[in-house]
Order: C-alpha cells, then sequence, then structure tokens
C-alpha cells in the first residue's frame, strides 16, 4: 500500500496552518488580548517590561537532519527565555515569526508548536505565545521575541560587578557543545552532509550531550532567585564560558578570575549553547541554590586592560561561537 503523501503548508494555505497551530501553542497568562488581532496586549504590573529577540537560521544555527520540528520549537522557546531570566525577570510572553518552505508538512509545524509549549510548561509555567507571523521562504527562520516581568525588582545588569564578588554559575556548562562535536563528527554521512539516521543513533547512545544541544533545558527560575538575592551582574551563557564572562568583566572594568580546582571550569571555557546563567554575588552574600561558585571579581592590575583569568594567569583569548567566523556554508 502506498502512504498519502504529507500534508504540507501549500496544500491547505495560511489560514487553515494558524487554525491547526493556535490551539497547540502555550497559552500567557499575562495575555489580556492574544493571538487573532493585528497585535497582542500584555498586562505590565511593574509598568516595566524587559524584552529581547533572538533568530534561528536552518544552515548557521541547526540542521533539520539533526533537530525535529518538536527540537527546534523547544529550543526556540529556551534560548529566548535564558536571556529573559539572565535579566533577573519572569517570562511572560512570547513572539513567534517563521518563514518555512511551502512543501513543509503541516505535522511538522504542529510538532513545533508541541515543542514550544512543552518548553514553556517545564521552564517558565505560565509563560505563552501571544502572537507573530507565518511566511514563506526557502530559508527556515524563526524569530523569537520574548516579554519578562521584573515583579519590582531591578534587572541584573552586566555591568555591576565589584571587585570582591564572587562569580557563580547555574545550570550545565560544556554538554552542548560535546553534542555539537558529536554531531558533526559521527553524524554526518561519507560526504560530511548531515544524516538524520546516524543523528537518531547518536542520541540514543549520548542522551544527555546531544539533547542539551538540540533541545537544552537551563534554569529559567535561577535567574529571579538570583536577582532576589542580590546578584550585581548576570548574563546567559550561550557563546561560552570564556566569551560570555570577558563580556561581563568589559561592562563592569573588572578581572574575572576563573577557578579550575574542584569546579571543572578548565574543560568548558570555550562551549558554548548550555544557556546557563553566570553571575556574580557580593562576597558576604550566601550564594543561593542552584548556583555553584567557580571564581572570583578582582579589580584590573595596572597596566591591564579589564578581562579574565584562569587560576590568576591570563585566559586564552580565543573566543566562544560568532556565527560570522564558525559557519562553514552547509545545511542539511
Amino acid at each position: 500500500m502506498t502512504a498519502e503523501p504529507a500534508e504540507t503548508l501549500r496544500d491547505i494555505g495560511e489560514t487553515a496552518v494558524l487554525q491547526r497551530i493556535f490551539p497547540r501553542l502555550p497559552q500567557a497568562d499575562a495575555a489580556l488580548v492574544g493571538p487573532g488581532d493585528d497585535a497582542a496586549v500584555i498586562a505590565a504590573p511593574d509598568s516595566r517590561i524587559v524584552i529581547t529577540t533572538d533568530t534561528m537560521v536552518h544552515g548557521p544555527d541547526f540542521r533539520t537532519a539533526w533537530s525535529t520540528p518538536y527540537d527546534l520549537g523547544w529550543k526556540a522557546a529556551a534560548t529566548n527565555l535564558a536571556d529573559v531570566a539572565a535579566m533577573g525577570a519572569t517570562p511572560t510572553a512570547l513572539v513567534v515569526a517563521l518563514t518555512i518552505p511551502a512543501d513543509t508538512p503541516v505535522a511538522d509545524l504542529e510538532a513545533f508548536a508541541d515543542g514550544m509549549r512543552e518548553a514553556c510548561a517545564a521552564l517558565a509555567r505560565g509563560c505563552g505565545v501571544v502572537g507573530g507571523d507565518l511566511g514563506v521562504s526557502p530559508t527556515f527562520t524563526i524569530a523569537v521575541t520574548a516579554i519578562g516581568d521584573l515583579v519590582g525588582g531591578d534587572p541584573v545588569l552586566r555591568s555591576g560587578a565589584r571587585p570582591g564578588d564572587v562569580v557563580a554559575v547555574a545550570g550545565q556548562l560544556g554538554l552542548a557543545a560535546k553534542g555539537l562535536a558529536l554531531l558533526f563528527a559521527r553524524g554526518v554521512d561519507r560526504e560530511g552532509v548531515p544524516d538524520a539516521r546516524r543523528a537518531r543513533n547518536l542520541r540514543s547512545r549520548f542522551p544527555a550531550e546531544v539533547s542539551a544541544q538540540l533541545a537544552p533545558r537551563p534554569p529559567i527560575y535561577a535567574g529571579p532567585v538570583a536577582a532576589l538575592s542580590g546578584a550585581t551582574a548576570m548574563l546567559d551563557v550561550s557563546d561560552g564560558l570564556l566569551l560570555d564572562a570577558r563580556r561581563i568583566a568589559q561592562a563592569s572594568g573588572v578581572t574575572i578570575d576563573l577557578a579550575t580546582e574542584g569546579t571543572g571550569v578548565a574543560e568548558v571555557l570555550h562551549g558554548g549553547e548550555d544557556h546557563a546563567l553566570l553571575a556574580c554575588f557580593p562576597g558576604t552574600a550566601d550564594v543561593p541554590p542552584p548556583f555553584r561558585v567557580i571564581g572570583r571579581v578582582l579589580p584590573v592590575a595596572p597596566g591591564s586592560d579589564p578581562g579574565v583569568t584562569v587560576d590568576g594567569a591570563a585566559a586564552d583569548e580565543r573566543g566562544g561561537w560568532d556565527p560570522y567566523a564558525e559557519w562553514a556554508g552547509g545545511a542539511g
């Protein structure tokens, strides 16, 4: 028996597609007016909102041979939720714009919506999708805008670290980079093209590493916890510990000294995309769980610039992920 061809976006059109995916998307508690009008209306009891946006493009940011549509929905939500949490805010709403090839099966878009819904439920309950846009393009592109509530507190910026603070991290470091390395080394065919079957096998053999890359689980709740505990600076570690610690150091005009003994830092300096939260706390304060101390903040030495040292020695200047430098032009 010949299987029926999959129903595509071209087959049913935009209106029917939206009717299929709206019920699957997460609902936002803060939405006064949700999807269906020209714009959403979001409650902002604090009178201020935190807002961020990010894109994921097929090729430099993901490969459909490796990521399922569900993975993509999950990751698109999780990575943007992490940026809101890094400001010390609670995520409240997402706006999602997709441009997708017209021959994409409708079931893929439904699975994408399922991934977003379940990521919000697991990582930021009460946050949901309040609107967006759907377009056609030969390149699958995901753009998400995330909104958050400071709940009366001050935003935690990158520029607040001071000498005497301790440096701490919440969440995983290094697993996502290991997963990506596995996919590039063993998730491709003989010509180096990403291969879905090989990727599935890798995920079954190395579930923690590959899933950390394809469907990360950042500790979103830890962002507001850090803010309430007096964090002086914070960011989402998306581009690698060394590069992102340097961003705090430069914004704050300090030296961040990372310690390797007992922290495992030496092996995770350059790996990114775990979306852990890196924060600084006053040295006299208790560091709240799930944060663990991995370094300290020092004044800049005479004749030096703000930056990062490791065990007191100058750190390797190699950066973390840079899409302009790292992408080789492949898709798959």
